[in-house]
């Protein structure tokens, strides 16, 4: 409260931030700092699961948001997607639809805060390495100025936002990830966030690498920072006044030359300050009180900082007044009051915490009887009880609020309310004044009723086709470039307090409405309530593959999801392209509990089978409404949750492909991947063979072995079973190995049956053109024709994690390269050992044939049949 110190840093993905440096300036020095992260990393790679594209975008951004919580910061997105890995900026922008659509945002974002200092993660220069990163140093730089410019996007001043100069711009990534030494003529700022914080029980580097282990997906898990000195650098690019900077050009901090005292609110108010005379002397009074509640906090009692804060509160009352009152120029005055409304809120924290004040909002069983308070009700509810997590529309629930005065003096509650979407009614309002002894509780329960046309709780942003848009389509503008949208329900208490010398403040304190429930594991857990359709309808799975040689026909299964505790009729049937039939025409859907699941099971006939692709809609109608889309719960007990939605739709590829369907496959899945799906789709015989059984696993059986991507990463048998992998392959089997990413353990392994190390090579660019270097090999000919038109239609990247050496046992199949790189041979090997074959991919197959690429499919079932040509 201390600080008027505003900071915003800008990075591409998830898990690019300076965690450190945002909990030393967050939490260490108590600044306000946003983070704002251009993309959600949906095009990154899983390395807990096989949530792919946008329902990992929700679950990364879910990820980030608990890091966050470490940090102590905001969190901001633009609209730009992650497409995948790039290789330059130039590629970036030209997926991003030039740099205007970013830099939109980042300004808009720039406008809303209005920091003191940009500080961007990245330098925007090729030594960043991926292209996203550095178009956001890029894009950081000319948001600097943009956003000063009202000719710049003049839409959002039209909106009601103002220009923003922000005072300095610093660059990161000057000496390195990492580094513990930089040349001087490197940095101008060099912060220690292995410095310790007593209060966070480690240093500042190490609470935030707390944080960051939240973000699993990016392999974060297991990650550590041991205790010491840790240094991070960032330099100095532009500034709209100079620098005061050292007589080597260096300077302590970022806000160096900036006066961030609460009295420098006036700082720059120039011959304005006339026009609030007693600003600077009354802003100096709430200082000193802050400084005063800082010691009374600091000792045993930390409620005796209750009073000196009813004076800080009291006093940042007035001044908003008088500012608000006064003749400043619109500009001036609006920051000026931005940022001392902020200073109020804070000061409300503060007060309900020394005042030990406690506001809970919880969903009510609706079987319990209207009198009971959600806090009681709360503790009956059975494991099996179906709590309400959801509500749909029409649907009647009860909140229970319940408002506890832990302090020692006695309060007085002027209101409790439901703060309820429009078109929501509420009924149990309080507003009449009542006395709060210390110790005692108000409870109000309220009843809603879910209105037809509510909004449900769903992500602002989408894309129509993940596969080829880089952009979201942004469904609520006034959501735009938030993390979610708020919660639906909120309660809201004012309540007054009296202080030392007379003083009377009223503060405010919210709470989410919250549902809670019993976890798979028995534990009571809770999350916000939320507002979902009155049915779900999903297509299992979302794209089908179907062979022209596998016959005329083929399965489609419809799951529904019932959010009603009432009976309802309904009538499931597929919309299909002309010409195609199913059996039965449509089925009736009886479904009478909450949360009630049923599948059902169209056989589908194509009207011919030519390769191409198709796409089946599943409807159901009830009562009059239709519902044609699905939605998940994203979340994990670590972490808070959304949802995810996604039309019900099945993309269906026809693919001409020949599989061997005598030939037995055995599937042992790492991190996780959809190919087994496809490849039963087409009519291979494939059986899931878990990791943790591979030891005691007869092989025999089997033709080929597949290991999923990233198995020797993630499962530790395998690793612990290779020998048994490779003896598998000496007595004739086949051994199809793809890309992991854990370069130095995989290589130390010495995995392979001959040498070879693995890179971190890739093609990037999926029309990168593809040469066959060995045209008479069988994989081109078995059971599939492979020719260059086998590489059309690739899907977000050509390979990764390619091999960069080999023995000569080992022989290249193909070749391909990003432009103006070096043919990579590496991507796709293969050796025979013993009696058997051996095959590493680097080809990004995990994405390529859950989108129905047809050569991808022929191919893959090629590297699969190869050594079983004569079988």
């Amino acid at each position: 409260m201390s600080t008027t110190a505003r900071l915003m840093q800008t990075v591409a993905h998830p898990d690019d931030e300076d965690g450190g440096m945002l909990t030393l300036e967050a939490r260490g020095r108590g600044a306000s700092v946003l983070l704002m992260t251009l993309n959600r990393g949906e095009g990154g790679q899983n390395k807990v699961g096989s949530n792919l594209s946008d329902v990992l975008g929700v679950l990364r951004t879910l990820e980030l948001l608990a890091a966050d919580e470490y940090y102590g910061v905001q969190e901001r997105f633009s609209r730009v997607a992650d497409f995948g890995f790039s290789k330059s900026a130039d590629e970036t922008f030209t997926k991003w639809g030039g740099h205007d659509v970013a830099l939109a945002d980042m300004v808009r974002v720039i406008r809303t805060f209005r920091p003191d200092v940009l500080v961007a993660r990245f330098s925007g220069t090729e030594r960043d390495g991926h292209g996203h990163h550095q178009a956001s140093g890029i894009l950081t730089r000319e948001a600097f100025r943009a956003a000063a410019d009202p000719k710049r996007f003049p839409e959002q001043i039209a909106q009601g936002l103002a220009p923003w100069q922000a005072k300095k711009l610093y660059i990161g990534n000057v000496c390195g990830f990492g580094a513990m030494t930089c040349p001087d003529a490197n940095w101008t700022v060099k912060l220690n966030t292995g410095e310790k914080d007593p209060d966070l029980g480690g240093s500042y580097v190490q609470f935030a690498m707390k944080g960051l282990r939240h973000q699993m997906s990016q392999g974060s898990a297991n990650w550590i920072v041991d205790p010491g000195d840790r240094f991070t650098f960032y330099k100095l690019v532009d500034s709209v006044k100079p620098a005061k900077l050292d007589k080597d050009g260096h300077e302590k901090d970022f806000f160096e030359g900036i006066d961030t005292s609460l009295p420098g609110l006036t700082a720059g108010l120039g011959a304005e300050e006339s026009k609030v005379p007693q600003l600077r002397r009354e802003l100096g009074e709430i200082a000193k009180k802050v400084t005063e509640a800082s010691r009374d906090a600091a000792g045993s009692d930390s409620s005796a900082a209750a009073a000196p804060l009813m004076g800080v509160l009291a006093g940042l009352e007035q001044v908003h007044a008088e500012v608000s009152k006064s003749t400043l120029a619109v500009n001036v005055k609006s920051d000026l009051l931005m940022r001392l409304r902020e200073k109020q809120q804070q000061a409300e924290t503060a007060l309900n915490d020394a005042l030990n004040v406690r506001l809970q909002a919880n969903v009510v069983l609706r079987a319990e009887p209207e009198g009971r308070w959600a806090k009681e009700v709360a503790k009956e509810i059975p494991k099996e009880a179906d709590a309400i997590t959801t509500v749909s529309p029409g649907q009647e629930f009860l909140v229970g609020v319940d408002f506890h005065n832990g302090s020692k003096e006695r309060l007085f509650l002027d209101g409790l309310k439901l703060e309820v979407p429009e078109g929501w009614t509420t009924i149990s309002e309080k507003t009449r004044r009542v006395a709060i002894k210390p110790g005692e509780n108000i409870d109000v329960v309220f009843r809603l009723r879910v209105p037809k046309d509510a909004a449900y709780t769903r992500p602002y942003w989408h894309r129509d086709d993940p596969e080829t848009e880089s952009i979201n389509h942004i469904d609520d503008e006034k959501y735009a470039t938030l993390p979610f949208p708020p919660p639906t329900l909120r309660a809201h208490v004012v309540y007054s307090a009296s202080g030392a010398g007379g003083v009377v403040v009223t503060n405010g304190i919210g709470a989410t409405v919250v549902t809670r429930f019993i976890d798979d594991e028995g534990m009571e857990r809770e999350r916000p309530l939320a507002v979902v359709p009155a049915f779900s309808v999903a297509l299992e799975p979302g794209t089908q593959v179907i062979s022209t040689h596998n016959g005329a026909s083929s399965t489609v299964t419809v799951g529904v999801t019932g959010n009603l505790n009432r009976q309802t009729r309904t009538v499931l049937r597929l919309e299909l392209p002309a010409g195609w039939r199913s059996e039965p025409e449509q089925f009736a859907v009886d479904l009478t509990k909450r949360g009630e699941k049923r599948d059902f099971q169209f056989k589908v006939f194509p009207a011919g089978l030519q390769e191409g692709r198709a796409k089946i809609r599943a409807v159901l109608e009830a009562d009059g409404d239709k519902f044609s889309e699905g939605y998940t719960l994203v979340t994990r007990e670590d972490l808070g949750s959304f949802y995810y939605y996604q039309p019900a739709v099945q993309t269906v590829s026809i693919v001409d492909v020949r599989a061997p369907h005598d030939l037995k496959i055995g599937y042992i899945m790492g991190a996780g991947d959809d190919i087994p799906t496809v490849l039963k789709q087409v009519g291979m015989d494939v059986t899931m063979i878990p990791a943790e059984k591979l030891a005691s696993e007869n092989l025999s059986p089997y033709g080929t072995i597949v290991l999923g991507i990233r198995a020797y990463d993630t499962q530790k048998d395998v690793a612990a079973n290779n020998q048994k992998l490779l003896d598998f392959v000496s007595a004739g089997g086949t051994l199809v190995v793809q890309y992991n990413t854990s370069v130095g353990d995989f290589n130390s392994g010495h995995f392979t049956p001959y040498p070879a190390e693995l890179s971190r090579e890739r093609v990037s660019v999926e029309e990168a053109p593809v040469k066959i270097l060995a045209p008479e090999d069988g994989v081109f000919h078995y059971p599939n024709t492979i020719t260059a038109r086998d590489f059309d239609g690739w899907v977000q990247e050509r390979g990764l994690y390619f091999m960069d050496k080999w023995d000569d046992h080992f022989k290249p199949l193909l070749s391909c390269h990003d432009p103006g790189e070096d043919a990579q041979k590496g991507g796709l090997l293969q050796a025979q050992y013993g009696k058997g074959t051996y095959i590493y991919t680097g080809y990004a197959f995990f994405r390529q044939l859950p989108a129905g690429v047809p050569g991808a499919v022929r191919l893959y079932v090629n590297l699969l049949s190869a050594g079983h040509e004569k079988q």
